[in-house]
């Protein structure tokens, strides 16, 4: 008997369907020589340092480091991870050949080999199965280029150190920090927890940091030379001017002359048509067009893959493999039925492959994600929303560019010159099956209509002066803070870590979307509308965190650039976790002992000269050079100490809060730019359910803006959910999609890990009827109820039918 092991149970259905597996049991199909079952995600864990000696469930700075000599596994705590890992043992421990079927990735040979190793199974016969798609076509291409699961064990090596790298920084990171910051005399609230991690920390600190840069940002006016001539607004083609008396005298120079036209240009630009979507570029472009989360994006891509409608969402490519060439007509073909007159604009029998499509290199484990032309039916909501982009951007891909005319008209006044430009589209291209509508006040000197100008014509202008303000940059919205996480080697300088994070970026696709939300969940940031901001709190343990490694992506670069070398076979893992080791001991010393070169005062935060000290201030050594950088000896009217002063300079925060006339202790940080920034110690409520009114207060006056009333009403929701999940946590059974708890809120009864991204919702009340928790229950257990009456019709008619449960969603049978 051959036993297949899928990551999920609509997986596993589909697998057992091609097989011919098709006798329902508990826990799995069999058939055909088969036995088809599946885990709930990672049913197996790493052990916690309890689990290897009781007396490490106390948190002591004593007991730190603790690195295991021998990592050891357990099984995942819930009654549903339990129930299921006693089938897949059985199952397994009786089986002549294995075969693994989880997600083709390093997190699913993880999931397979450490359910293999708790079960005691390593020495059986096992294969790999590669999926990209679940439909039977690409699931028979898989089966038919099966490899022996030993193909693959450098890329459980990997797997492995990143599993067990990231358990022993982020335990003993977590640990040093919260023990060490929890007095409430000095550095801290006790009952907080500082939760460190290699990839969350330094995207914690790039929000601080874009968050600081904006409330420490001092707008400076400016103005703009413009002049108006045939209904063409031109631009001065110097700079703009830091003074309105310097605009206006280059104006009355140019008032004295009428304008000549003294060159027309004319060039054709082509716009090439977006790449086909990774997951990261899926999340982003739903953030940016619907205000849809990361977490929420990928669930329901999951949804629409399990549902057969898409392929595998979790890969960071963007590219086809040469082998797909042969079946994207049939695709088209089949996405007729929806998008008719877009596809009839393509030759099917003649498709342009071109190499932002089509680059066997670029792909790894998985193929950029597609439609595979499966019938949608009726979708509603998110899903169709993110089905319809994936849709629309599959068959732009294949459409010519967008053809532009862009036409530059130079021009004097004078000696003073002017240009304008206008732009024209020739062919729309593949921006047709985009229209866009303008926003209001959008309409810029480039979008205008260009008259027939001549060479040399003159005429009378009206030249005006334009004022403005520099502003800051923008917040971080869940789009732009997942564009940073995917190009994090742009803040690294190391060749090699730059290329590293140039290819993985700070964490993976799949587990962006997880982070954001463990911030989220820690408190640490919050949404505000779009944006995504850094709280008090989150603030604070970037403030603290002194090992730079833990706050940058350096680590995340380094790590990954060996990890890919193990999976390469050209590195040890045990030498990777050596230096892992030595690392975590390195974090635990820093934070013990922080100190300031007393011989100096620090670097000038703005160009990096040596700060020295004048008459009445400190100021940056290359003042000759332009730096204006000044740091003044006191603070709201307080003398600065010279070890504060070094500690700003050399450490960029105090090392101990400030308590000034309103009695709030504060850390004094100091911002890139050298400005002085208040950090409040927390009070340690922050982390209760909808933290404290304090902390909400000052994390929103930070942004220097008034709540709105819809940032309140969002607020008061988010709590209100939380406190429905906390509350009202009465388990009715197991979630089929990964395995966690299934809890009785006040509206629904839903999936206890709907915050990390489980979708599972069965609504108390459906179509009029209530749904009782009995049959709620029935329906978690079977999959379907018995026929109900009373459910009624949008037109008010009464019908009565089953409830089904069909990859997580709730169906009517009649």
């Amino acid at each position: 008997m051959k036993v297949v092991l899928a990551e999920k149970p609509s997986v596993a259905r589909d697998l057992a369907s091609f097989l011919g597996a098709t006798a329902r049991r508990d826990g799995f199909f069999e058939g055909g020589g088969y036995q088809v079952t599946w885990a709930f995600g990672h049913l197996v864990e790493l052990k916690e340092p309890g689990d290897y000696d009781p007396a490490l469930k106390r948190w002591t700075l004593e007991s730190l480091p603790f690195v295991p000599k021998e990592f050891q596994l357990r099984l995942r705590g819930d009654d549903g991870a339990k129930k299921q890992f006693a089938v897949i043992k059985r199952l397994f421990r009786e089986a002549t050949s294995l075969i693994c079927a989880t997600d083709a990735g390093r997190e699913g040979e993880l999931i397979f080999r450490y359910i293999q190793s708790l079960t005691g199974c390593t020495n059986k016969p096992a294969q790999r199965l590669w999926l990209s798609s679940l439909t039977p076509t690409a699931i028979g291409a898989a089966f038919r280029t099966i490899r022996p699961l030993s193909d693959y064990d450098n890329l459980y090596a990997a797997a492995k150190c990143r599993s067990q790298a990231d358990w022993i920084v982020g335990i003993n990171a977590t640990r040093n920090y919260t023990v060490r910051y929890r007095s409430t005399s000095d550095r801290g609230a006790s009952g907080l927890l500082w939760s460190l991690g290699r990839v969350q920390t330094p995207v914690l600190a790039m929000i601080t940091r874009r968050d600081d840069e904006i409330r420490t940002f001092q707008s400076e006016p400016f103005w703009e030379l413009m002049t108006r001539y045939r209904d063409v607004q031109f631009r001065y083609t110097g700079k703009r001017f830091d003074k309105q008396e310097n605009a206006q005298s280059v104006l009355e120079v140019a008032s004295k002359h009428e304008l000549t036209i003294r060159k027309i240009q004319s060039r054709a630009e082509k716009s090439q048509p977006p790449q086909l979507y990774d997951l990261t570029e899926l999340q982003r472009d739903m953030n940016r067009r619907f205000g849809i989360s990361a977490a929420e994006t990928l669930a329901t891509a999951q949804s629409l893959y399990e549902s057969k409608l898409i392929t595998y969402p979790r890969t960071d490519s963007a590219y086809l493999s040469k082998d797909m060439r042969k079946d994207i007509p049939g695709v088209m073909r089949q996405l007729r039925s929806i998008k008719a007159n877009e596809i009839d604009q393509l030759n099917l029998a003649a498709l342009p492959f071109t190499s932002r499509i089509i680059n066997d290199a670029k792909v790894t484990d998985h193929h950029a994600i597609i439609p595979t032309g499966a019938s949608a039916g009726v979708l509603r909501g998110r899903e169709q929303q993110i089905y319809d982009a994936i849709v629309v951007r599959f068959i732009a891909a294949f459409y010519p560019p967008c053809e532009k005319e862009i036409t530059t008209v130079d021009a004097t006044a004078g000696e003073v010159a002017f240009r304008a430009r206008g732009v024209r589209v020739v062919a729309p291209g593949w921006t047709q099956l985009y229209p866009r509508k303008a926003k209001s006040g959008e309409a810029n000197d480039e979008q205008q209509s260009l008259p027939d100008f001549k060479n040399g014509e003159s005429g009378k202008h009206e030249p005006f002066i334009k004022s403005g303000q520099t502003s800051p940059p923008k917040h971080f919205t869940e789009n732009t803070l997942l564009g940073a996480m995917d190009t994090a080697g742009k803040l690294v300088d190391e060749a090699e870590l730059k290329e590293a994070l140039k290819e993985k970026g700070l964490g993976t696709p799949a587990t962006r979307a997880a982070t954001i939300e463990t911030l989220l969940n820690r408190k640490y940031i919050i949404r505000d509308k779009k944006n995504v901001l850094a709280t008090d709190l989150g603030r604070y343990l970037v403030a603290i965190v002194r090992d730079r490694n833990l706050t940058s992506p350096e680590l995340t670069g380094e790590w990954e650039a060996k990890l890919k070398k193990i999976e390469a076979g050209q590195l040890s893992p045990d030498v990777f976790m050596h230096e892992i080791a030595d690392y975590t001991r390195a974090i635990i010393q820093s934070s013990a002992a922080v100190s300031v070169d007393q011989q100096i005062y620090g670097p000038c935060p703005r160009c990096g000269e040596n700060v020295i000290a004048g008459k009445r201030a400190f100021g940056c050594s290359g003042w000759r050079k332009g730096c204006k950088f000044v740091l003044q000896p006191s603070y709201r009217d307080a003398d600065l100490s010279m070890d504060q002063v070094r500690e700003l300079l050399q450490l960029r925060v105090t090392n101990h809060p400030l308590t000034l006339h309103d009695g709030h202790p504060f850390l004094l940080a100091m911002s890139e730019s050298g400005m002085l920034i208040e950090i409040p110690v927390p009070q340690g409520s922050e982390q209760d359910v909808g933290g404290t009114a304090t902390d909400r207060k000052r994390s929103k006056r930070k942004s220097g803006a008034k709540k709105s009333a819809a940032t309140k009403s969002s607020r008061k929701k988010q709590s209100k959910a939380k406190k429905e999940t906390n509350s009202a946590a009465t388990e009715i059974g197991v979630c089929p999609l990964c395995g966690s708890p299934v809890v009785e809120q006040t509206k629904s009864y839903a999936c206890s890990r709907w915050r990390e991204g489980c979708g599972l919702t069965i609504w108390k009340t459906i179509s009029g009827k209530k749904i009782s928790v009995s049959n709620a229950r029935k329906l978690l257990r079977s999959g379907e109820t018995a026929v109900l009456k009373g459910f009624k019709s949008k037109a008010g008619k009464s019908f009565d039918a089953k409830l089904k449960l069909i990859d997580g969603k709730v169906r009517f049978e009649f």
